[in-house]
C-alpha cells in the first residue's frame, strides 16, 4: 500500500480549534467482514486490532466525569468486537446516547442474527452504509452480493420499527462516492434515494449522509496507484468553503483507537496523527482531569472536511 503521509503536508489547511467534546467517536476494532476500495480505515476480514472491555470502562468513566452526552461507535463493524452489547448497554443504563456505524451485511453473517433486535431494543442510533441505490456501483466497491444483503438488512430493521413514524427508532444512510470526485448534492440525492429504495424494495429511512472519501489508507493508496491523487486534491482544495470550519466534527469530538490513543478524527487516527498534532500521544486518561484539549491537528487530507457542501460524520456540513 502506497504512503500518503508525504504527499499530505504540501499545502496549508487552515487552523482550527475545538469548542467543547460532546462525543467521543469510539473505534471499536478494524476487524470487518468486507473490504471496500473507499475504506479509510483499510479494515477487513483479516483485522485483529479490537477494543478491550477495560478501554470501554475508562470511556464511560470520562463520559461521566466530562459529561459527554454521546458514543459514536464505528470500527470496522462495530458489531463484531466481542464486548460490543456490553458497551452498548453499559452507556445506556448510564443515559448516554449511543450511535452505531452499521455495516447492514453483518445482519447477513452466520452468528449476528442477534444484531437487529438489539439494536431495537436498546434504541441505539443507527448510521448505515449504502454507498449507492444501484446494485452495480455497491458492489463495485464493496463485493458481488453486497447490494442484495444489505437491502435485506435495511428490509428487517424497517420491520423492527427503524424510520418508521412515531417509532422514535432513528436509521440513517450513508453515500460515499465511487471514484475521485465530490458527492452531489445530498439534498437532491436524499430524494433519489428516498424514491428508489421506497419503489423498488420498501425501504424508508430518516436522513442520507452524503460523505466524500478521504485521500487516506486504502482509498489514497488506490488514488496514487491511478495517479489520480494530485488531480483529486486539487479538487478538494479548490472547492474548499471557509464557512465550512466553524462545523467540522472534530470541533465538538474526540476520536479514541481501540487502546484508547487519543485523536482529533478517525482520520487523523489512520494517520497516526496525534490528538492537537503533537509529538506525543494523549490517551483516554488524559481526560480524566477535566482540561478539554482545543488545538487541533490539521493536514492537507482536511479539505475533504470542507469542499463543497462540506463532509462529516453528520452528512453535507451546509
Amino acid at each position: 500500500m502506497h504512503d500518503v503521509w508525504p504527499r499530505l503536508q504540501q499545502r496549508a489547511f487552515p487552523e482550527i480549534r475545538r469548542e467543547r467534546i460532546d462525543t467521543l467517536q469510539l473505534n471499536l476494532g478494524y476487524l470487518c467482514n468486507i473490504s471496500c476500495i473507499h475504506c479509510h480505515v483499510n479494515a477487513g476480514p483479516r483485522r485483529k486490532e479490537l477494543m478491550s472491555r477495560d478501554v470501554m470502562e475508562l470511556a464511560l468513566t470520562v463520559a461521566e466525569r466530562r459529561g459527554v452526552r454521546s458514543f459514536d461507535l464505528t470500527g470496522g463493524t462495530p458489531e463484531m468486537n466481542p464486548d460490543f452489547r456490553w458497551l452498548v448497554e453499559s452507556a445506556v443504563a448510564r443515559g448516554i446516547h449511543v450511535m452505531d456505524r452499521l455495516n447492514p451485511t453483518i445482519i447477513e453473517e452466520p452468528g449476528y442474527d442477534w444484531v437487529p433486535g438489539f439494536l431495537a431494543r436498546h434504541r441505539v442510533e443507527l448510521v448505515a452504509s449504502l454507498p449507492c441505490y444501484s446494485q452495480a456501483n455497491v458492489d463495485e466497491q464493496r463485493g458481488d452480493g453486497v447490494f442484495e444483503a444489505s437491502i435485506r438488512a435495511l428490509q428487517k430493521l424497517n420491520a423492527l420499527g427503524y424510520a418508521q413514524a412515531g417509532s422514535g427508532l432513528t436509521l440513517n444512510l450513508v453515500y460515499n462516492p465511487n471514484g475521485a470526485f465530490l458527492p452531489p448534492s445530498q439534498h437532491k440525492l436524499q430524494d433519489d434515494y428516498r424514491r428508489l429504495l421506497g419503489e423498488n424494495f420498501g425501504i424508508v429511512f430518516n436522513e442520507l449522509y452524503a460523505l466524500a472519501n478521504m485521500p487516506i489508507q486504502r482509498f489514497g493508496s488506490w488514488l496514487i496507484s491511478k495517479g489520480k491523487f494530485d488531480s483529486y486534491m486539487d479538487t478538494l482544495q479548490g472547492a474548499h468553503r471557509v464557512e465550512n470550519l466553524g462545523n467540522v466534527m472534530c470541533r465538538f469530538l474526540v476520536s479514541v483507537d481501540y487502546q484508547g490513543d487519543l485523536y482529533d478524527c478517525d482520520f487523523n487516527q489512520m494517520l497516526k496523527l496525534p490528538l492537537g498534532g503533537r509529538d506525543t500521544q494523549s490517551h483516554l486518561r488524559d481526560l480524566l482531569d477535566g482540561n478539554t484539549p482545543r488545538r487541533i491537528g490539521v493536514a492537507d487530507h482536511c479539505y475533504g472536511c470542507t469542499a463543497g457542501q462540506g463532509s462529516s460524520c453528520g452528512g453535507a456540513l451546509s
